[in-house]
């Protein structure tokens, strides 16, 4: 297997708008440098002024340069049958693509970060930029921030990554999808324009029917991961079959399980995964004892005439909710049934606990406590708004939960956190509630150890 160093100068920093300058390109066998291509690029376009005194790269050097599509066959040509590597390789492959777009042309190479290979190859640093990487190495970086320089230099940080661990370098390469085993109308350059945040995806047939719905932290990510072959048969039969690609933002992981909840709701042709996959089993209850202390304990839902407090799906689920709320509200770990014992529980043994356990503390002392937990539980029909990241990083995501059910939505910009919450409702797109939505917002609230709450003024 060859690998190809790449690294370019370009006239700004987004892969999506800048051009490329400079190119430089050193071919790998692991063990040396066998080949090399280098070349100054006219980007048909004036270079920033801070871009010059950057990398010295000016207007005048450039103008009898070759442009881009005059040494397009020659890259690929030299890439034939490699890898593609650079250091922060999603710009530098990024803004290939983008040349070669332009050109009408899709540019597709397995492709390895070095930026990534090195913090678990190489750990320790306290950077991992290329200049402070490779000087803590004694790599000699002659011509920083020109191509040239900054690839011969990444050539050699990638050789010392394949000599230290050949196999976990090779596990860092990244397959890009195949057009072959795709759609033929499948229109692979409209996957560029899918962002790597949060959001759901739906795919549509040729005929086109919607056929799969889904959420991801990167839809990018996960679309691309459907897109390629694995060992699941649903997929690879999946694949083939996908025309066409819709996204939608959401920045809330929350509302994403919404929106995913909706379209399966009124869509009976989508056999899939079910909205929440971990049903309920256990509940946590209260009671209070002969003396007067309230205790708190989980147990099965199954035969239980009280009302659960919370509901959970495992046994070491709720468990560990309640070793939270012990710890956040000064709680008694016998009292909660998390540590058996018939004298003190192991806090009090270490002087963190407030010693209800051996009545040091009054019931009514303790017990406002325990209220307090049970008050404050979002599940408790409490009414709050739910802050969450919004769909970029200037606006936040607002979630109205009333009485402990769902509402409804909305998306504010960032200073809205700064205000009082009394117009907050007039940002809401308001939801007909379905049965769905209180299984989600139960786990949810379960699983997540901070939530952001600010309290619902009517």
């Amino acid at each position: 297997m060859h690998f190809v160093i790449v690294d370019i100068e370009t006239t700004g920093g987004n892969p999506k708008e800048s051009k490329i300058t400079e190119i430089a390109m050193y071919k790998h066998d692991g063990f040396q440098i066998i080949d090399q291509y280098e070349s100054l690029v006219n980007p048909l376009i004036p270079i920033p002024e801070f871009i010059v005194r950057l990398t010295g790269i000016s207007d005048k050097m450039v103008s009898d340069a070759p442009e881009f599509h005059e040494i397009a066959k020659e890259i690929i040509q030299f890439m034939e049958g490699c890898s593609f590597v650079a250091h922060n390789v999603a710009f530098d492959y990024g803004v290939i693509r983008s040349e070669y777009r332009s050109l009408g042309y899709d540019f597709r190479y397995p492709h390895l970060c070095t930026v990534k290979a090195s913090r678990t190859i190489l750990p320790g640093h306290e950077s991992y930029s290329l200049g402070k990487l490779t000087k803590d190495l004694g790599i000699k970086l002659i011509g920083r921030h020109r191509a040239g320089g900054d690839a011969h230099a990444t050539a050699l940080l990638f050789e010392k990554l394949f000599q230290k661990s050949k196999e976990e370098l090779f596990a860092f390469i990244q397959q890009d999808v195949n057009p072959k085993n795709l759609h033929p109308d499948l229109d692979l350059f409209a996957l560029d324009e899918i962002p790597g945040k949060t959001g759901i995806y739906q795919f549509f047939n040729d005929q086109n029917e919607l056929i799969y719905v889904g959420r991801s932290k990167n839809i990018k990510k996960r679309i691309e991961q459907h897109l390629q072959k694995s060992k699941s048969k649903a997929d690879n039969e999946l694949m083939p079959q996908i025309c066409r690609i819709e996204h939608e933002l959401t920045g809330s992981e929350l509302i994403a399980q919404f929106r995913i909840g909706a379209l399966l709701e009124n869509n009976d042709q989508l056999k899939q995964v079910p909205i929440s996959k971990k049903k309920s089993v256990y509940g946590l209850y209260s009671y209070e004892d002969s003396n007067g202390y309230m205790h708190l304990y989980y147990d099965k839902l199954a035969g239980k005439t009280q009302e659960a407090h919370v509901q959970f799906s495992t046994k070491t689920e709720a468990n560990t909710y309640l070793v939270e709320a012990c710890e956040k509200y000064e709680l008694c770990q016998k009292l909660c049934g998390i540590f058996p014992s018939t004298s003190s529980c192991f806090a009090y043994q270490v002087q963190e606990c407030k010693g209800a356990c051996v009545q040091a503390e009054d019931a009514e002392n303790y017990n406002q406590r325990v209220q307090q937990f049970l008050e404050e539980l979002p599940t408790n029909n409490n009414s709050f708004y739910l802050i969450e990241d919004g769909r970029n990083r200037n606006e936040k995501c607002i979630i109205l939960i009333e009485k402990g059910s769902f509402r409804g939505y909305g998306y504010v910009p960032y200073y809205f956190m700064k205000q009082a919450n009394l117009n907050w409702k007039n940002h809401i797109d308001y939801q007909v509630e379905h049965n769905y939505m209180q299984e989600i917002l139960q786990h949810y609230f379960r699983t997540q150890t901070k939530l952001n709450i600010v309290q619902y003024v009517n």
